[in-house]
């Protein structure tokens, strides 16, 4: 579900100007999530007739807005949009673009590119640790070492048992730049590839080198969600978030997987519901769940998810790396050298479907 790029001749082709003014507008808590002081300086040093400007707080960002064409965020909201006359292109240096997608945004000419080819590979690996970490039933060996017991037997008596992702049957869902990925590693541990996207006649163009020999992979539609669910081992969900998508694993879909089968949700936490997986787990209805994201984040201290002994939560970790921002500048630079000269960008979202 990997957005395509966009066409130079949909923006009015631009020669090189002065004083064109970028806004980077990212505040978090979370240090890694900000660009660095380098990402700005290098884009001064790399583009001079380009004024960078990284908005030190709210308050700095509502008074440079006005005189932005281009801005990179994660939101927008509607009294933002009415100040923010000039704008052309939104970046967004996460693949998620839910919360730019407000009805103004949507109905204008406003560009929004996203960076989900600068996070899909290391979300990908992230994805297939997951499933060995469950496969080799790493979580349960964890606790076992907590306890100082050799577990080898008690291991053995466990369901479901220690078990090879080689032979397995891999259910994925979305292939985009997460998806892609996992598809490709899925495939080198000669696992069974079973994937659902929206466009199936597009088959395996996912894969940028084709499919490699004796290498087993199938395409279905949206409308084979159900029979994928029921032949899969390992579930992995990397599709957006769209109204199709929303609570894609609820408790029907859940039932239609093998009591021993894993979910692993590396896409977005509104994909589950949550309060049906923890019942499916607690009643041993699922083998177990490896979660990266969730609908609200941090995850509640009282969530029933924390203690159920089937799950391994990690904290919407699998997009650390510490290339992270190299990467970004490399896709954000190409992309705004692209944009003064009116060629097609990179990373486009259909703001339409969302994605």
């Amino acid at each position: 579900m990997a957005s395509g790029p966009f066409r130079g001749s949909q923006l009015a082709t631009r020669s090189l100007q002065l004083d064109m003014q970028l806004l980077i507008n990212i505040h978090h808590r979370f240090e890694l999530w900000v660009p660095p002081s380098w990402f700005v300086d290098r884009l001064r040093h790399e583009f001079p007739q380009v004024e960078v400007m990284q908005a030190r707080d709210p308050e700095e960002a509502e008074r440079r807005l006005p005189d932005a064409e281009v801005l990179v965020a994660w939101s927008m909201k509607p009294e933002q949009f009415a100040r923010a006359r000039k704008l052309r292109w939104i970046h967004v240096s996460a693949a998620a673009v839910h919360a730019l997608l407000i009805p103004e945004i949507v109905a204008s000419q406003i560009v929004i590119t996203n960076a989900s080819s600068v996070h899909g590979p290391v979300v990908a690996e992230h994805a297939v640790a997951l499933m060995m970490a469950l496969a080799r039933r790493l979580p349960s060996l964890g606790r076992y070492q907590a306890q100082r017991i050799w577990a080898q037997e008690l291991l053995w008596r466990e369901r479901p048992r220690p078990r090879e992702l080689r032979g397995a049957v891999l259910g994925l869902v979305g292939v985009g730049a997460i998806g892609a990925e996992v598809a490709r590693l899925a495939l080198a541990c000669n696992m069974q590839v079973r994937t659902v996207r929206r466009h199936p006649e597009r088959g395996t163009n996912f894969l940028p080198a084709g499919v490699p020999e004796g290498c087993d992979i199938e395409v279905t539609g949206p409308s084979g969600l159900d029979e994928v669910l029921a032949q899969a081992d390992f579930v992995v969900l990397a599709a957006p978030v769209t109204p199709d998508t929303r609570a894609l694993i609820d408790a029907t879909r859940l039932r239609q997987m093998k009591p021993d089968a894993y979910l692993i949700n590396v896409g977005r936490g509104a994909l589950v519901d949550e309060m049906a997986l923890a019942e499916a787990l607690r009643e041993g209805r699922l083998g177990g769940a490896a979660l990266d994201v969730f609908e609200h984040e941090p995850l509640a201290p009282d969530s029933p998810l924390w203690d159920l002994p089937g799950v391994l939560i990690t904290p919407h970790s699998a997009g650390l790396t510490e290339l992270v921002w190299e990467r970004h500048y490399q896709l954000f630079s190409e992309n705004l050298r692209r944009f003064l000269h009116g060629r097609e960008l990179l990373g486009v979202v259909d703001k339409q479907r969302g994605y």
